[in-house]
């Protein structure tokens, strides 16, 4: 598995831990219910969106040379901009005040995801 998709797979899992921790305790004592959307958006970007681009950098075909698998730099760019718009996004929309956190951090998300379809789409043929 490249060092990329470890990276990728491993923050989500780690993502999915910390998702399901604040969401037990969330449960526990509702007093901390205002930290619910950053609950929400660990486990819904920080778990699924991560684990799928892991998993697809890992298992799209590689080009010709049988070991390219074309800008590695644009998967690490969707990787830190993923997990940085988790953050801000949960923060912000946790903590009152912090709107244009999550509003930058959904732009950092959006960016993630040009940046992750950028490196994808030459891999991506039809089956012959």
């Amino acid at each position: 598995m490249p060092r990329l998709s470890i990276w990728l797979v491993r923050t989500a899992l780690l993502a999915l831990a910390a998702g399901a921790a604040l969401g037990a305790l969330i449960l526990a004592a509702p007093g901390l219910l205002r930290w619910r959307p950053l609950h929400a958006e660990l486990l819904t970007v920080g778990w699924t969106v991560q684990l799928a681009f892991g998993v697809a950098y890992w298992i799209l075909p590689r080009f010709r040379s049988g070991r390219e698998r074309g800008r590695e730099e644009l998967g690490w760019a969707a990787f830190v901009l993923v997990n940085l718009g988790v953050v801000l996004v949960g923060v912000g929309r946790s903590v009152p005040g912090a709107d244009g956190w999550a509003l930058a951090g959904r732009s950092a998300e959006g960016l993630a995801a040009l940046a992750f379809a950028a490196q994808a789409w030459p891999r991506v043929k039809p089956f012959r």
